[in-house]
């Protein structure tokens, strides 16, 4: 297993963690079972969050007598200090510990963003836990590139976490800026949430980033942690044959693969045309229906109200067919 520092808060951890949002798929007694594995193995980076609805209960249980063996990360999408001050109360609890080494404010838009950062926002609770002992240090997640790079010069970030994978690499040129300022990069949907099926070539990709601080995919089945563990101790460059894979996969994505790099932005509707394909990807990939069609239903516009005005294609640098997509997503959500 291969080790480095999260960033500037002096932590060290596995560069293969674990992403928590698939063990709402299963029960408590086999996250129990497979956070033993992680510990065996050398895993000791877990991320999880308080809208992952049973994954912090599950894996505060499961972490009962091994909790200091492990750095333990979680977010809230609270806004404002008392929402916060709250969650980080419930995540406590939940996860059966007195500290969180990471909270994260968990994927604010540039709004929302603000809301964080001003009086009453949730940066003054973070703040408060922190210099309580409650929590170590303070990160930030995000789907946008916008906030990526408005995250790289808040002087309160320690860590980032964003997508970065074979398909997702929008976000390449803010990773290396990352490393240079000293914040911890944490790659989320390293298999673009399931879209890419070879998962060893697809953590072997992120990995050899090496301004990659830990690649996080989830995993909720043992044959997952091996498979990913065989992937991510594999420290050689990536051969000619699986440079050819990682392009192959990357044209055939690429015709039908939202990035979220928001381009098609705005939509004549107003509908979030990046959420609501995020949205989908949980539903089809993840075996999370009932999760991604709440969070769904949260939308205040749906992907049913496109007016097929076809604008959004015009933005897209990648060329995606965005109202056939669209008319799959209220398909498959019913709206």
């Amino acid at each position: 297993m291969q080790y480095t520092k999260l960033g500037r808060t002096g932590l060290t951890i596995s560069r293969l963690g674990f992403g928590g949002i698939p063990i709402q798929r299963i029960d408590a007694k086999a996250t129990k079972a497979l956070i033993r594995q992680l510990a065996e193995a050398g895993v000791n980076y877990i991320d999880t969050a308080r809208g992952y609805t049973v994954s912090e209960s599950y894996l505060g249980e499961a972490l009962e007598g091994i909790r200091d063996q492990f750095v333990l990360a979680t977010k809230s999408m609270a806004r404002t200090k008392d929402a916060m001050a709250a969650d980080i109360e419930t995540s406590l609890g939940n996860l059966r510990t007195s500290y969180i080494d990471l909270y994260q404010v968990h994927n604010p838009n540039m709004e929302q963003l603000e809301q964080v950062l001003a009086p009453g926002g949730a940066l003054e609770a973070l703040l408060e836990a922190r210099a309580a002992g409650k929590i170590g240090h303070i990160g930030i997640t995000a789907h946008a590139k916008e906030v990526f790079e408005k995250a790289l010069t808040l002087d309160w970030v320690e860590t980032i976490m964003f997508p970065y994978n074979i398909v997702e690499n929008q976000g390449e040129e803010l990773i290396a800026r990352s490393k240079e300022k000293g914040i911890g990069f944490i790659a989320m949907k390293p298999l673009a949430g399931g879209a890419i099926e070879d998962a060893s070539l697809a953590i072997r990709y992120v990995l050899q980033n090496d301004a990659v601080t830990v690649v996080i995919p989830g995993m909720a089945a043992p044959q997952e942690l091996a498979q990913n563990l065989a992937a991510a101790e594999d420290e050689g460059p990536l051969s000619q044959e699986e440079q050819e894979r990682a392009r192959a996969v990357r044209e055939e994505l690429g015709t039908q693969f939202c990035r979220r790099c928001n381009y098609c932005a705005p939509c004549t509707v107003g509908i979030s045309i990046p959420n609501v394909f995020l949205m989908q990807g949980y539903l089809r990939r993840y075996g999370l229906g009932d999760w991604a069609r709440a969070r769904y239903g949260a939308m205040e516009t749906k992907a049913g109200a496109c007016v097929e005005c076809g604008d959004c294609e015009t933005r897209c640098p990648y060329q995606l067919p965005i109202r056939q997509m669209m008319r799959q997503a209220a398909q498959d959500f019913g709206e």
